[in-house]
């Protein structure tokens, strides 16, 4: 799948890539001055558009299809 075909949003292409980089929720909201909860629910739509469970496997998907 081709990175356009996910209809990421800056936002959530800038989520995963923290998230790549091991980043918790807490740590992402705070290094992006959001809340918990609105990094609760970027995730969320990262893990829906990605087809994935989890979290790793959303970076293992992100780096193997070099979508960051």
């Amino acid at each position: 799948m081709n990175k356009s075909q996910y209809k990421f949003t800056d936002r959530e292409k800038e989520i995963l890539k923290l998230i790549i980089l091991g980043k918790n929720n807490k740590e992402i909201a705070k290094s992006l001055s959001v809340s918990f909860h609105t990094v609760k629910f970027y995730v969320s739509s990262i893990l829906y558009k990605m087809a994935v469970s989890t979290r790793i496997e959303a970076a293992v998907k992100a780096v193997r299809e070099r979508l960051i």
